[in-house]
């Protein structure tokens, strides 16, 4: 009697939730990653990489370089990658950026916020400054090639 009280619940909650796949895959997003010792393209999902070489620097060559790990990140099997462990260091600026997008700051904005707080947090740093212009930078090209 109780399996098939649950069972009939189980019925109700499908039949209530019509949307829903049964075996849908969990949503993945490229992420775009920096911190000491990565610098690249992330599954959200498993840990799936592709790093940015490391003497690439014209912007035209980072766009190909983006659209191609795009095109690698599509084509990936997250089965064949280990699950992503959430991180626990410093979050990068560019992740700082997306929060700011995400409440609804336009992307200039964000990223002009996100520069005066690096400045604030850290006025003698000229290093750290520098650093979140070159995210920043990243970031908007990224944003107008439509790569984000």
């Amino acid at each position: 009697m109780g399996q098939e009280a649950c069972a009939s619940k189980r019925q109700r909650l499908k039949d209530q939730n019509p949307t829903r796949k049964p075996d849908s895959k969990p949503s993945r997003e490229p992420l775009w990653r920096i911190d000491r010792n990565f610098q690249g393209w992330i599954c959200s999902a498993c840990e799936w990489n592709d790093p940015i070489p490391t003497l690439l620097n014209d912007p035209d060559a980072k766009t190909a370089y983006d659209r191609l790990a795009i095109a690698k990140f599509r084509t990936h099997d997250c089965a064949n990658h280990a699950f992503r462990m959430p991180s626990h260091g410093p979050e990068s600026f560019t992740v700082r950026i997306r929060k700011l997008i995400s409440r609804g700051f336009k992307p200039k904005d964000a990223v002009e916020l996100v520069l005066q707080e690096v400045s604030i947090e850290a006025p003698g740093d000229l290093k750290l400054q520098a650093q979140a212009e070159q995210e920043a930078e990243d970031f908007l090209r990224r944003l107008r090639a439509g790569l984000i």
